[in-house]
């Protein structure tokens, strides 16, 4: 991934798209739109715009195979998750993570399961072996 687009924040279409991209890994606009639920849900022609502004952005390569355009990401999904928390973090909860996490605790059901394992990672952040 090149510097140009690390701070690149994808708009919400966008990261619908990068979904796709991230999970085919390589895949063409008559991938995605399928993937994406077709004309039902989006048009041919936005997606293919969509890939073209955020080619330009750097947000994806794409290369030539036969008559096809396959697109890949150029940026990860690690990276833009950890961008857009960065970003909600600091412009709705004023900087601060552990607002951030009590609310996402607070609106959603979480599983034993995930609660065991929220607890594992405080305990690793923390030093603790429990």
């Amino acid at each position: 991934m090149t510097g140009k687009n690390t701070s690149v924040k994808p708009t919400g279409k966008e990261l619908e798209i990068l979904q796709v991209i991230w999970e085919k890994e390589s895949c063409s606009v008559k991938d995605i739109h399928k993937a994406m639920g077709g004309d039902q849900k989006n048009g041919y022609t936005t997606i293919l715009k969509l890939l073209q502004i955020m080619f330009e952005k750097g947000i994806v390569s794409r290369k030539k195979s036969g008559k096809l355009h396959l697109y890949e990401a150029s940026v990860t999904k690690e990276n833009t998750k950890q961008q857009l928390v960065d970003k909600l973090i600091e412009t709705v909860f004023e900087g601060s993570a552990s607002e951030l996490v009590m609310s996402a605790l607070g609106n959603t059901k979480s599983s034993k399961e995930e609660i065991k394992a929220i607890r594992a990672y405080l305990d690793k952040i923390e030093g603790g072996d429990k």
